[in-house]
């Protein structure tokens, strides 16, 4: 028969063991000191609803609707369904982030054990209140913070404060919320509950609202704030300018202010970007790696800051055995076969590598009749066999003595990172649980955390890309250093322990100069990140647990490893499935591919913004507009819709540079500037040939067809045979529009002059978007679109 010892449990008086009446519950839970979760501070849905659709832009399009309607032209509404989609779009992913958050959950224990004045009971954690006596065992989550009472046990903090090593817990000792028993039992008084307690605090943190940090975004808001300002008065002077000048009925200028107001607001970009960014997404599920919001695909492509924590990120959270060393190895790995075997049910991390260990060379163990299960306090555990030899395993100095321990170990040249245990016989164990007689060495047997096979690639790979590595764990920094260079680090060798940086100065100066944080608690790595961010890095932060989540918060891009905590899963950017980060280098490409593509796309659409806009300032002074809303919707179909989606899928793994906006208007400014020159050309010769509204109008959405056309060319060079398909049906969609659905359109047949003067212009187009492409690609581009961006973002993001 097989027995058991336990730990020894110490206990308190009769006073610290009492537990609570009802009447002190009760008056405790009127006072409000209940476990009870901070609540969120996220947005109600209503309010998502109502800032997204209560906007400038959409009264802007709003009204647009009103003025189309009271034409009766029906036809150009097609508007709407771009402003329909962007709506949708929106509101669905504000949605999805308010769940994300509200699901954030630290405590994931629903019951525990409670000792009251009417004896031991299990209540839900919401239930327990201040001053409540909570007993745990192996295994258990802390629900709330508090004091031991009695007992012993070993807790692991590591999701809490990345420390990997369980803490052991005696009489007085602190335990905090959230972390768990990885071996022995504890009774302890709640000291702090709900939003008071170390893991609501954390959570509290995560819950605020975090603004989607998206260069592209950005510029787009920049660019819908610049339009929709000067949009209103653009549109009122060109629809009173056409009245005062009499050129037009009353529903033709209503058209034609609509035309050039919608045109002004870049309104399919923002579907763009959401559709690009949403099949990366589905392309990245298929790699195992879950985005939960789409926008941080850009930021981890321009990432140059890579901040890992080691435990769960390099290293698998899982210990190894790597080497049994001594003068009896065979007596030595039989001896922590045998034990292993005994001692399976254990819950921490060395009896599973242990036990891994056992298996895997098919070690043979002898049946037991006593085992000794591991304890925090002795930092041994042991079994009897049934021939009544005695194996012992544990820390060196507690089974050796530290002098002796210090001798034997000499010659063994076992790494830094490495926990050694040592592995005996002895005599026996007396009743509870000690060491009976002079342990007579077998060996050695050497532990290190498990390092994941894919790290060294993966670190290798954004050292090859120019992203820095950060390594920031709540180790100690030499363990985490000898890590770090184990998997390719650079400069690995630079460590500090980040509980000796005390001033915001030597802070700043860490992060500058220093690669691996030891000892880094959960607000530290918080203020690491923000210190990065703030010295113009772009910075991705990994981990696992519940010590990372405020870091994550104000990373650019958050990544979470599955097996991690449930609370970094859910306030994570990115999670990788099979908590994998050799998946990076996929995310980073499949961002890269989605911006590359977006920059050559969108200069499609600033193209149709920018002219649009010069192009109503001229005709306020010398009306009529040219277009109205169908046109419009033609040239937004063949000349932006259809290459933009088809170019934006295209493979493109380029290294990011440069400023979006500056990149999108160095493409598109000479089309816009083009455009507007021809048309002013256009509208010239009119008056001399005496040409019709509808035949002006023709040859100026021609001429923008031609202009358009030149700009996608240059876009899509080199050819290939997508690129040149696409262009072979940009042209067909055109040429149908004007010559065979002319009348849905708008279109007047061609006539000699209009086709000779059609050909005059076109060269003249054609060679001024020549030089002004080469002119914003020499040295006077960087001044002039500086300049430009500078002003577009000072009132764009202006408050």
């Amino acid at each position: 028969m097989t027995e058991t010892v336990t730990d020894a449990s110490t206990h308190g008086d009769k006073d610290h063991m009492r537990g609570l009446g009802p009447g002190d519950v009760a008056e405790r839970v009127a006072a409000g000191l209940v476990n009870v979760d901070a609540t969120a501070r996220t947005q109600t849905v209503g309010q998502i609803v109502r800032r997204n659709t209560l906007t400038f832009f959409n009264g802007v399009n709003l009204v647009m609707l009103i003025l189309v309607l009271m034409t009766g032209q029906f036809r150009n509404l097609l508007f709407l369904i771009v402003v329909l989609a962007n709506l949708l779009i929106g509101i669905v992913q504000e949605l999805h982030a308010k769940r994300m958050v509200d699901r954030l959950s630290i405590i994931t224990a629903t019951d525990c054990r409670v000792i009251r004045a009417d004896g031991e009971t299990s209540i839900p954690i919401s239930q327990i209140v201040q001053d409540d006596l909570v007993r745990i065992g192996r295994g258990d989550q802390v629900p709330a913070d508090g004091t031991v009472v009695s007992g012993v046990a070993a807790l692991n903090e590591s999701l809490l404060t990345g420390e990997s090593n369980a803490i052991e817990k005696n009489p007085g000792d602190e335990v905090m919320s959230g972390s768990f028993v990885d071996s022995g039992s504890i009774t302890y008084r709640v000291t702090h509950v709900g939003r008071d307690g170390y893991a609501a605090r954390i959570s509290e943190k995560a819950k605020a609202y975090k603004a989607i940090r998206s260069e592209i975004r950005l510029t787009i808001n920049a660019i819908i704030k610049v339009g929709t300002t000067i949009l209103v008065p653009l549109g009122i002077g060109l629809f009173t300018s056409t009245m005062i000048h009499g050129h037009t009925s009353v529903n033709q200028a209503l058209l034609q202010a609509v035309a050039a107001v919608g045109g002004m607001i870049p309104q399919g970009l923002v579907l763009l970007t959401s559709t690009v960014l949403a099949i990366a997404t589905v392309r990245l599920a298929g790699e195992k790696v879950l985005v939960q919001q789409v926008y941080c695909i850009e930021a981890l492509a321009r990432v140059d800051v890579l901040c890992l924590d080691k435990t769960g990120t390099i290293t698998t959270g899982a210990m190894e055995v790597v080497e049994v060393r001594g003068e009896d190895v065979r007596g030595a790995e039989r001896a922590i076969s045998t034990i292993a075997v005994a001692t399976r049910g254990e819950a921490n991390e060395t009896s599973r590598a242990i036990c891994a260990y056992a298996e895997a060379h098919d070690l043979k163990a002898d049946a037991c009749s006593r085992v000794i299960p591991f304890s925090s306090r002795y930092k041994y555990s042991g079994c009897v066999t049934e021939d009544g030899r005695a194996y012992v395993m544990g820390a060196t100095q507690f089974v050796l003595g530290a002098e002796r321990a210090s001798r034997e170990a000499q010659g063994l040249p076992f790494e830094r990172l490495m926990r050694v245990l040592v592995v005996a016989t002895c005599d026996g164990f007396d009743e509870e649980g000690h060491i009976v007689g002079e342990p007579q060495t077998l060996g050695f047997v050497a532990i290190r955390d498990q390092i994941r096979p894919t790290a060294a690639p993966t670190i290798s790979y954004f050292g090859k890309q120019g992203v820095g590595v950060r390594v920031i764990s709540g180790d100690d920094p030499a363990t985490a250093s000898a890590i770090a260079r184990q998997v390719g680090i650079p400069n690995a060798e630079r460590y500090v322990d980040a509980s000796t940086l005390e001033s915001e100065d030597d802070l700043l100066w860490a992060v500058a100069h220093d690669t691996v944080f030891g000892r880094v608690t959960p607000d530290m790595k918080r203020r690491l990140v923000r210190a990065l961010g703030e010295q113009g890095h772009t910075v991705a932060m990994t981990g696992d647990g519940v010590n990372d989540i405020l870091a994550f918060r104000e990373a650019d891009c958050s990544i979470a490893m599955a097996s991690g905590s449930a609370a970094a899963r859910n306030i994570a950017e990115i999670v990788l499935a099979d908590s994998d980060f050799s998946h990076l280098p996929n995310v980073v490409a499949e961002g890269r591919r989605s911006i590359n593509n977006l920059q050559r796309s969108a200069a499609l659409f600033l193209m149709k913004t920018v002219y649009t806009a010069a192009l109503t300032f001229v005709c306020i002074v010398v009306p009529p507009y040219p277009f109205i809303p169908i046109q419009m919707s033609l040239i937004s179909t063949a000349i932006i819709g259809v290459p933009s989606f088809i170019l934006a899928l295209e493979p493109n793994y380029d290294r990011i540079s440069g400023n979006f906006l500056t990149n999108v208007l160095a493409r598109s400014l000479p089309a816009s500037v083009t455009t507007v020159f021809s048309i002013i050309l256009l509208m010239v010769v009119s008056h001399f040939l005496g040409w019709s509204a509808n035949q002006y109008s023709t040859m100026c959405m021609s001429i923008m067809c031609l202009v358009g056309m030149a700009l996608l060319l240059r876009i899509s060079l080199p050819l290939n045979t997508l690129r040149g398909t696409l262009l072979v049906g940009v042209l067909s969609i055109i040429l149908l529009g004007i010559f065979v659905f002319s009348d849905f359109f708008g279109v007047t047949p061609f006539t000699q002059n209009m086709t000779a003067a059609f050909c005059l212009v076109a060269l003249i187009a054609l060679a001024m978007f020549s030089a002004c492409s080469r002119y914003l690609q020499g040295s006077e581009r960087s001044d002039l679109m500086d300049r430009i961006v500078r002003e577009i973002w000072r009132y764009g993001t202006r408050k």
